[in-house]
């Protein structure tokens, strides 16, 4: 039984940059008036064509004065390239800005070239990520993050709210000792030597892995991001699937991941997209062993990227006949969100 919807974007509309914005603000508003829990944003540095969102907390502070109850988080921050104290700071200040409804998502990294203009070397991402991780956890449990200083405005309960993304059973394992949520991608690459591998074959491990790492006394946090495209009419689902997976398609291929160039069905199967009438999506998500042990399914129209009418339309359909047929309770009644402060 799905626990929790949330809504991921990335800023893909075929508009403009400000437009763009405007655009995922009201698709927000929306996922949030049909009882979404939370909503996920993409930090993508440089290019239009991947999301073009470099500063997502800003934007989410934007978004967090033009909604009322829906949480707000990071899928993902970068970390590897940016300053992990500045992250902390301008989370933070968000999170006050929002009334504690800030979640911080982080992961390693991302396109190799955008690490060239940072000064950085793509192949030291991984590196870089542990570093940078142990001071930003230092920087949010209010310990001394250099010099004697210390994060203010303090991080109040931020740090219980940190989610890593990983494609890896090593960054599940890492995740959990961390006692940080987990991150489950819907373009999870499949390995050279397990092509045919169905996305639940190389996510469940990674599960297990972080399960096994939770300390005892966390509670586990899952959220597992999937393509979900939900019309009306078949044949228009089918049909702005089409265009926009063939496209999707040839920036996996272009970032190295081996998809097939077949028809529209083989390639759906091949980018694990749930695609058409309320019924169908139901019942292919329903197949989804890994969405059985996720606490949160995150839906995202990426990379069919519909014009802007048809993603609200989408949200609304999703909220309210799919998840229903897969057992979401729906939204509990809303209640402002507090902010709890620290002494630290």
């Amino acid at each position: 039984m799905i626990e929790r919807l949330a809504l991921f974007t990335r800023l893909l509309d075929d508009a403009g940059p400000g437009e763009r914005l405007r655009l995922a603000t009201q698709q927000i508003q929306h996922a949030e008036r049909f009882g979404i829990g939370r909503a996920w944003v993409a930090q993508h540095h440089f290019r239009a064509a991947e999301g073009g969102l470099p500063s997502p907390f800003v934007f989410l502070a934007h978004v967090a004065a033009h909604t009322e109850a829906i949480r707000l988080g990071t899928g993902v921050v970068t970390l590897s390239l940016e300053g992990p104290v500045r992250v902390a700071e301008d989370a933070v200040v968000a999170d006050l800005l929002s009334g504690g409804r800030i979640d911080v998502g982080l992961g390693s990294g991302g396109t190799p070239s955008s690490f060239t203009p940072f000064g950085l070397d793509a192949h030291d991402k991984a590196t870089l990520f542990d570093r940078k991780l142990t001071l930003l956890r230092a920087a949010l449990e209010g310990g001394d993050i250099g010099g004697g200083a210390r994060l203010y405005p303090p991080a109040g309960t931020l740090a219980d709210r940190v989610w890593q993304a990983t494609f890896s059973a090593g960054g599940g394992t890492r995740a959990g000792a961390s006692g940080h949520g987990l991150m489950l991608s819907r373009t999870q690459p499949r390995p050279a030597d397990r092509l045919g591998a169905t996305l639940a074959e190389v996510q469940l491990p990674i599960i297990d892995a972080y399960l096994a790492a939770l300390p005892g006394d966390r509670t586990p946090r899952i959220t597992a991001s999937r393509t979900v495209f939900v019309a009306d009419d078949r044949d228009e689902a089918r049909r702005h699937a089409e265009v926009g997976l063939r496209r999707g398609a040839e920036g996996l291929r272009r970032s190295g991941q081996v998809i097939p160039d077949g028809d529209l069905d083989e390639l759906i199967r091949a980018t694990d997209t749930h695609v058409g009438t309320p019924d169908e999506v139901a019942a292919s998500l329903a197949a989804d062993p890994v969405l059985d042990r996720a606490d949160e399914v995150a839906f995202q129209v990426h990379s069919v990227d519909a014009p802007h009418e048809l993603v609200l339309r989408s949200i609304e359909l999703f909220a309210t006949e799919v998840a229903p047929a897969l057992g979401w309770p729906g939204a509990p009644a809303s209640t402002p969100a507090r902010y709890e402060w620290s002494n630290a």
